[in-house]
Order: C-alpha cells, then sequence, then structure tokens
C-alpha cells in the first residue's frame, strides 16, 4: 500500500482517537507522553539495529554519483561524491536518527510551552512507521533486495521550493554526469 494513503488514514484515525481522549485527566496525559516517549525509542532502537547492521556487513562497495546543486546553500554546481556503500547506508541512518530528535524537539516546544497535547498522539505513531517504511531499514532490517526505488543513491522527493523553481533535483549515477562533475572540480573526493 501507499505510504501517502497509509499516512493519510492513520492521521484521520488518530485525530478521531485524540477527540475523545480527555487530555486534561492528568492519567490520560501521562499515558500520551509515556506513549510518545515509547515510541521514539522504538523508532530510535530500529534505526540502532539498522546501524550494528551496517557494521557488520562492512559493505566497501565504491559509490559515485553527483548531487544536484542547492542554490539555497550557496551551491552553484552539482557535486561529485564518491563514498563507499556502508558510509552511504551509516549517512542516511545518522539522518533519520536526527529527525528524531528534531521531532522530538519540536513536539516538546509544542507540547510543553505551547500547551498542545493532541500532536503527542499522532506522532507517536507516525515516527514509527516512519522508522519501519524507511529505505534503509528496508533493505538491512527486511531484507529487502537494494533494487528499484532502494537502489543507492536513494530518489528524494522534490522540496516545496523546487517543484516551484524548476530545475534538477536528481541525484545522477550515470558515468557521463560523474565524470563531467569530477573534471568540473566539483567534488570527487571520497567522503570520511
Amino acid at each position: 500500500m501507499n505510504p501517502a494513503v497509509t499516512n493519510l488514514v492513520l492521521m484521520l484515525t488518530m485525530m478521531q482517537v485524540a477527540k475523545k481522549l480527555d487530555f486534561e485527566d492528568p492519567q490520560v496525559l501521562l499515558y500520551a507522553r509515556v506513549g510518545y516517549v515509547a515510541c521514539q525509542v522504538i523508532a530510535l532502537a530500529v534505526y540502532l539495529i539498522t546501524r550494528a547492521k551496517i557494521n557488520s556487513k562492512n559493505d566497501m562497495v565504491t559509490l559515485k554519483y553527483v548531487e544536484p546543486a542547492n542554490p539555497f546553500g550557496g551551491e552553484a554546481a552539482p557535486k561529485a561524491t564518491v563514498t563507499t556503500v556502508k558510509e552511504y547506508d551509516l549517512k542516511q541512518v545518522d539522518t533519520q536518527i536526527k529527525g528524531i530528535f528534531t521531532g522530538m524537539a519540536m513536539l516538546g516546544f509544542m507540547h510543553l510551552y505551547m500547551g498542545y497535547t493532541n500532536p503527542l498522539l499522532m506522532q507517536s505513531i507516525s515516527t514509527v512507521k516512519s522508522a519501519l517504511e524507511s529505505n534503509i531499514v528496508k533493505i538491512h532490517v527486511w531484507g529487502t533486495p537494494a533494487t528499484g526505488d532502494l537502489k543507492r543513491p536513494f530518489k528524494s522527493a522534490p522540496g516545496f521550493l523546487q517543484q516551484f523553481m524548476g530545475g534538477d533535483n536528481e541525484v545522477k549515477t550515470d558515468k557521463q554526469s560523474v565524470e563531467a562533475a569530477e573534471k568540473a572540480g566539483a567534488g570527487g573526493v571520497k567522503e570520511d
């Protein structure tokens, strides 16, 4: 099933459940907080298990690709990247883990400072769902072959502004693009 559809169904269901709960009751609020923290710990555990599996496989196959230019980051030209599958996968896991902590910080602000309680319920389930459906977890935990949409480097959805501004935001792996970026002096040095 399409993850976007399941996210929508999940959010609508959780909104209905949140309407039924009395968050003014300290007991309900405590359970919502404990549930949220437990789900964040589960998602973090999934990524740490994935990280351990990546390290145990130690896949040192070289991976070359060209990252698109990021005009918002001050990059004018595409950047050639040379790395290993292991390093690429570890970078993906680190990005996901940072996302968990960023989400926790945002929700902490919304809940503790602004007093919103409904996001506790909605964000708890969606974090675990996202962790279990991420490409890197599909490859290393579920054992799905790294082909098609799971082929490295992963395709990323276009950013909000990139959709309207146009431009090529796709990572290129073809030999011509990699060689052109390396000759242009945009990257090509192995990442550590």
